[in-house]
Formats: structure tokens, sequence, C-alpha cells
């Protein structure tokens, strides 16, 4: 695998996206920066991250060989593979919090960002980016987050947690080349946060309502069960999953 290395840039999605302009990039080209100056999180919002102690990356899938029909199984692939990394480590309590957060009990530990290349009106690629909290212990601010030092009291390398993602994205992509989509869905799908649990959502109206999760489209819109016993699909600028 080829790892390019920085000591800072604004953005890796944005760095390997100019790296696709100029040359053609290996599969699994990755771009890990110590210091991510302009990190960028779903729906515009900003993930910060203590330099040096996290992991902040991004890889470039070549996808023009797929057939693929809903682009969603690509952050479903992304999750899948940080979750068998983190179960890797010994991080306990893993889930997806719809989209592709990924918590440990109720505590945020990594965003995913991901972005796909367009050309001739065809998905040729996707830049997955990731935000992992590995050794960084202080969040100001963010009651919401953690760390896989916080977690396990160990301090991790980050090098290792890095190939680790790399090769685990590998292993799901194959099955996501294969066709497998039924697999991958089902296993995001049970890793799924407050699924079956009465949970609490904000519409965009700013609106609060209950109902409880029980799964994705193929398009990656959240089915929620209503209080009226229907089954109701929304997308990610319609609600919000409060705590």
């Amino acid at each position: 695998m080829h790892i390019i290395k920085l000591s800072a840039t604004n953005s890796t999605n944005s760095y390997l996206r100019s790296l696709i302009a100029d040359e053609n990039l290996n599969d699994f080209t990755a771009v890990i920066t110590q210091n991510q100056t302009s990190g960028r999180g779903q729906m515009g919002t900003v993930w910060n991250a203590e330099a040096g102690k996290n992991l902040t990356f991004s890889v470039f899938k070549d996808i023009s060989g797929f057939y693929l029909e809903h682009p969603f199984y690509i952050s479903m692939v992304a999750a899948l593979a940080l979750i068998k990394t983190l179960n890797f480590f010994g991080i306990p309590k893993i889930s997806v919090k719809w989209p592709n957060d990924i918590l440990s009990e109720n505590k945020k530990i990594c965003g995913v960002l991901i972005e796909n290349v367009i050309k001739n009106n065809k998905m040729t690629a996707s830049i997955i980016g990731m935000g992992l909290n590995v050794n960084q212990t202080e969040f100001e601010n963010l009651p919401k987050a953690s760390s896989l030092k916080i977690i396990t009291g160990r301090v991790f390398s980050i090098d290792e947690v890095a190939i680790t993602i790399i090769n685990n994205l590998k292993f799901y992509f194959e099955f996501l080349k294969a066709g497998n989509t039924a697999i991958i869905k089902n296993e995001y799908v049970n890793y799924l946060f407050r699924k079956n649990k009465p949970s609490t959502f904000l519409d965009a109206e700013g609106c609060m309502f209950s109902g409880f999760i029980k799964g994705v489209t193929n398009t990656g819109n959240l089915k929620v069960l209503l209080e009226n016993n229907i089954v109701k699909t929304f997308d990610l600028k319609e609600i919000q999953l409060l705590y």
C-alpha cells in the first residue's frame, strides 16, 4: 500500500482530490497528516483533532470496475472496516450512529466523510476520509467525544491503526465488488446505534418525535417505526437522532 505522510494540510480529502487530478493513483493510496487544519465532517461540520495524537487520513478507492447502483454501500463498507479494526484493538460496545459516526458506548470516537469522484457522468473513485480519536485525552466542550486511549488506558501506534483500517477496507471492498451487498447491509444494520430502542428525533422543522430505528434503505435513508405503527424513511437532511 502507498501511504503519503504530511506534517500538516488543510484537508486530507482535498489533498487526495488534487492528486487525482494530476496523476493516476494506486488503489488504496492513503494520505495521513499529523495536523489537519480544516477538517470537515458530515453536513459541513468541522472536525477538530489535537495535532499528532489522532489518525486523520483519507484513502483513495478506484471503483471504476464496480457495478455500484447505490453509493451508500461505500459508506457501509467504511463503517464496517472501522468496526472490524476497533474490535481487533479491543474497543468495547461499538456501534454506528447513522450514517457513519462510530461510537464506543455512546461516545463518538470516529467520523467519516466520503466524497465520490465522477467523470463523464460515471462514479469512478471514492475518497474516504476518516478522523479517529486515538491518543487524545482532552476534548474541550465536547462531552460526547472519546478516544481509544481514554477507553482502554493504552497508547496506540497511529500507523498500526491506519494500516489495519486500510487492510479491512480491502476486505470489505472485495465483498462489495463480488456483489455481496446483502451481507454488508445486514452487518451494518446490526451495528446501528439505538436500533429497536425507543429514540427521540429532531426533524428539519425543529420538531421532536419518537420512534424506533429499524434499518436503512439501499440509498442510505434511515427507516424509523413511528408511533402509528408506520415505517417511514428519512434522509440525512430530514432527521437528527438525539441521544
